[in-house]
């Protein structure tokens, strides 16, 4: 295959160039690499090699400024700010950095196209006042800083530039700006040398000035790679800057343009792929290079461009095991790696500082990976026992004295987790380090299998070392927050970069990282609207129109740029595969790029369509069965002769796989920790509050002022209730409060209701509260005693008739509570799960031996107390009309107890075994 850096060799060699005499000018440092490789291959004797630079070293070279990063820049032009900015009219650090990183940019562009500071910024300061305030006479205060701001930024511009230029530094349009006045003396002093430009495509201002300066000096040569298909064609934006350049320089007008080649048009085999999200485009990749692989096709001719550079973990995970030869261009973003969310929890905590933390944040903290190990103690780790500490206490929040207590041999890791960093920033970098020591001194135990924890560990080492240095230089951070934003600022900027053979094997790369080589087959990803081209964004104080007005690039001309890029990486391909994310979400929409349509529209290359789905497999989820085995019996009798409840019976109605679980390998669900009251903890508290107001009247009659002196002592119960009750939980505020408020508002309304009952000349004498019950059940087909146990809420005589109640906190509506057919009692828990509750304590107090009264059975529902006691019933039929018995008698109660028996029978029966029921 020619490549477009081996075809510029062979017409310099055939030119009998000097090669070692030449200074070879590349888009990107990558392509230096290529270009001493295909060097290598056209020399049949040792020659020194040319000196090789990227255009952004060598414009460096040129301006004699050296470059520095963002972060450096925004603490520069912040001490550039603090000496022209009136001290009551600036921002703090944080607040500065949040706009200049934006202005930092926009002078960028000014400096790189060469535009007028003068016009620009005075133009942008009278849109301002015109757009804005200028007919106001008497402008706010606020209205004039902003107007000041905008005055400002020419001086601001001016002052930074010469700052900056005094220290020898520069952004990359500074330095571009310099390398232009200094290029015509570098001219008169490399007379000697050619130049040799190849690949370029969107120049700047500075760039095009400079190459044409070294042109129209015969010091340069340059080799342009666009296809006919493109150059020829109407308004087509791979040729958009190449064209304008033809046309534009002079240069051309006497000299050959090189080159306009023709591979587009050849015979090429283009896939495009539609792939649900953009794992399954990780995964169908992995399914291509099986493919070539099976098709004998070797992967060093092969390039995997990630149009979503964030795709880059998912894809390497699911690169084929086959695959050995493998070379990334691409750093791993710091941001990504899992060290980094550590610190972001940490920072998160501290931010506001607080003697407590939110239990979610500790455990988020002491779960995190690099810190569980520190809390490992021989064989145990203290993570188990804070969390459980944490569980059964219901802390929301924790102390460091809170974490001590629980486990003091981690005191001074607690300390450098959580001590407070009283908003000091030097505090914060001196406990970010020291942390990273313990850490450290954790992992070199054993080293052999930590050296990749340890690589993550070194960077972020010199990450918070930088900080400390910036710290120190500038002292303009003065805030944990302001050091959180630089350290996030830093976090993105920086990566983790991979080792191997740049020459060799399979190459992923970004799509920038493409410039000027070529493969046989490429494969490009997520080539959607919004990634490939990036579309519309604006990140800048310059208006559209003003950037039109002064020749500055817009998303017009980024979309080219990705234009042309995208249309070289195939060009000389053989192979393309095109893969697009099909689904719509939030971000990228699912919709295929423009460049995909172009590609049918222009009819040139047979395009194969096809959309993937992924297998899934029909997956079949049968319903556990668990045969009774002999030890499972043996759970069973156990369990009969301590008493088989109504909650354990009704839940086997409901599903007996759970009855299985709970009650016979006594498996219980894990208590979690209740931020917000759960309906079980109001029901508990309320029932504890109404059996405290009871007891002392159990065997009297109550008076309407004992109701009275009741509702006196409402908050203080409730209250002891619910700390007794809900531990250290908090209900001073939020959810929390409306609940608490909640429980006091039901047992005020349940007292009210029986002081109006009682009012209305009934009396109610109180037999039993909280009454615990246990009767053994005569089971003749059992051949091992049987017991019913259960707590019956309050047992009274009303005008005579005996009440068994049951309090529900939750709704209960009076259908539920009505039965027709026996048999559906140990069938519908839904329906008739209170009806057996209240009808089985009816049964295990031996009511009709008990009391010679009348009986009734039934529920208070605290949230629909205006229905009173809701009574059992046994109708005759469905409908409005049907009879309805609600006093208990012998037969009513021997019919539930035939129901009753056949269920525990069920239970117990060794043929049939625990089965699962769809829960819908």
């Amino acid at each position: 295959m020619a490549t477009f850096i081996s075809d510029v060799l062979q017409d310099l060699k055939k030119s009998k160039t000097d090669l070692s005499n030449l200074i070879i000018v590349l888009p990107s440092k990558r392509a230096g690499v290529f270009f001493r490789h295909e060097l290598s291959k056209i020399t049949e004797q040792p020659v020194f090699s040319p000196e090789i630079f990227s255009i952004e070293a060598f414009v460096e070279e040129l301006s004699q400024l050296q470059s520095i990063n963002n972060v450096e820049l925004l603490f520069e032009f912040y001490l550039v700010y603090k000496e022209l900015t009136p001290s009551n009219k600036q921002d703090n650090f944080e607040t500065f950095s949040k706009w200049a990183q934006i202005l930092i940019q926009d002078f960028n562009e000014i400096d790189r196209y060469l535009i007028s500071e003068e016009s620009i910024f005075d133009y942008l300061s009278a849109i301002q006042e015109i757009n804005h305030w200028s007919l106001n006479e008497n402008p706010t205060r606020l209205v004039s800083n902003y107007l000041d701001f905008w005055k400002r930024l020419k001086v601001y511009y001016k002052q930074f530039t010469n700052h900056l230029i005094n220290k020898g530094f520069g952004y990359q349009g500074l330095i571009y700006r310099e390398a232009l006045e200094n290029v015509q003396n570098y001219i008169e002093n490399t007379s000697s040398k050619m130049h040799v430009f190849l690949g370029f495509n969107a120049l700047n201002t500075a760039e095009e000035t400079i190459i044409q300066e070294l042109l129209q000096n015969n010091l340069a040569k340059i080799y342009w790679d666009i296809d006919e298909g493109f150059f020829n064609a109407k308004n087509h934006d791979a040729s958009l800057f190449v064209t304008k350049y033809y046309d534009n320089w002079k240069y051309f007008k006497k000299n050959p343009f090189n080159w306009v080649s023709n591979h587009y048009s050849k015979a090429k085999q283009i896939d495009v792929i539609g792939v649900p999200k953009n794992v399954g485009q990780s995964k169908y990749i992995a399914t291509i290079l099986n493919n070539l692989k099976a098709n004998n096709h070797t992967l060093d001719k092969t390039a995997l461009v990630l149009g979503d550079e964030s795709l880059l973990i998912p894809v390497l995970n699911s690169i084929p095991k086959h695959i050995t030869a493998l070379n990334i261009t691409m750093g791993l973003p710091l941001k990504t790696i899992p060290l980094a969310t550590l610190f972001q929890h940490l920072f998160l905590i501290h931010k506001n500082p607080s003697s407590s933390f939110y239990y979610k944040d500790v455990l988020n903290i002491l779960s995190h990976a690099f810190i569980t190990p520190l809390l490992q103690i021989d064989d145990e780790n203290h993570l188990n026992k804070i969390t459980k500490t944490i569980k059964t206490n219901n802390l929301i929040y924790i102390s460091i004295a809170d974490l001590i207590k629980i486990s003091p041999t981690h005191k001074l890791l607690f300390e450098t987790l959580f001590a407070n960093w009283d908003n000091n920033v030097s505090k914060a970098l001196e406990q970010c380090q020291s942390l990273i020591l313990k850490i450290k001194n954790a992992l070199t135990l054993n080293k052999k299998e930590n050296i990749l924890s340890l690589e993550y560990l070194f960077h972020f080492n010199s990450l918070f070392n930088e900080l400390t240095q910036l710290n120190s230089e500038y002292a303009f951070l003065n805030s944990v927050s302001s050091l959180y934003s630089v350290y996030t600022e830093l976090l993105n900027s920086e990566t983790l970069d991979f080792k191997g053979e740049p020459l060799e094997g399979l190459q992923v790369m970004g799509m920038l990282e493409s410039r000027v080589l070529d493969f046989e087959t490429v494969i490009i990803s997520s080539v959607n609207e919004g990634t490939l081209p990036s579309g519309k964004t604006q990140n800048s104080f310059i208006p559209f129109d003003v950037k039109i007005e002064n020749q500055l690039p817009t998303y017009k001309e980024k979309d080219a740029v990705y234009a042309y890029h995208f249309y070289r990486l195939i060009q000389r391909a053989k192979k393309v595969f095109i893969l697009y994310n099909t689904e719509v979400d939030a971000l990228s929409g699912g919709e295929k790029s423009r460049f995909i349509t172009q590609l049918e529209l222009e009819d040139i290359h047979e395009i194969n369509h096809k959309t993937v789905v992924p297998k899934v497999p029909k997956t079949e989820n049968p319903l556990i069965e668990i045969p009774k085995t002999d030890s499972v019996l043996k759970s069973i009798e156990t369990y009969a002769a301590k008493g088989f409840s109504p909650s354990a019976l009704t839940s086997y109605v409901r599903n007996p796989i759970d009855f299985y679980f709970q009650k016979v390998l006594k498996i219980k669900e894990q208590d979690d920790i209740e931020e917000t009251i759960a309906a079980n903890t109001l029901g508990t508290i309320i029932h504890n509050t109404l059996e405290e107001f009871y007891e002392p009247f159990v065997g009297k009659n109550i008076t309407v002022e004992n109701i009275d002196s009741m509702k006196s002592n409402v908050d203080r119960t409730v209250t002891k209730y619910f700390k007794e009750v809900y531990k250290e939980g908090d209900i001073s505020k939020g959810k929390n409060l409306i609940i608490f408020e909640i429980a006091k508002r039901y047992i005020n309304n349940f007292l009210d209701l029986e002081a109006t009952d009682l009012k209305n000349g009934n009396t109610i004498e109180i037999i039993a509260v909280e009454l615990e019950n246990r009767l053994e059940l005569d089971i003749p087909e059992l051949h091992f005693p049987v017991f019913l146990k259960g707590t019956v809420d309050r047992v009274d005589k009303r005008n005579g008739v005996v009440r068994i109640i049951d309090y529900k906190s939750g709704k209960v509506d009076k259908n539920k509570l009505e039965i027709i057919n026996w048999e559906d009692i140990t069938s519908d828990y839904d329906k008739y799960s209170k009806s057996f509750q209240v009808l089985s304590y009816a049964l295990m107090m031996d009511v009709f031996n008990r009391f010679n009264e009348p009986i009734e059975v039934g529920v208070i529902s605290f949230k629909n107390l205006n229905e009173g006691f809701l009574k059992f019933a046994k109708k005759d039929k469905p409908g409005a009309y049907a009879k309805k018995i609600e006093s208990l008698n012998e037969e009513l109660l021997n019919d539930f107890y035939n129901e009753l028996k056949n269920l525990i029978i069920e239970i117990c029966n060794p043929d049939i075994p625990f089965l699962e029921k769809e829960i819908k």
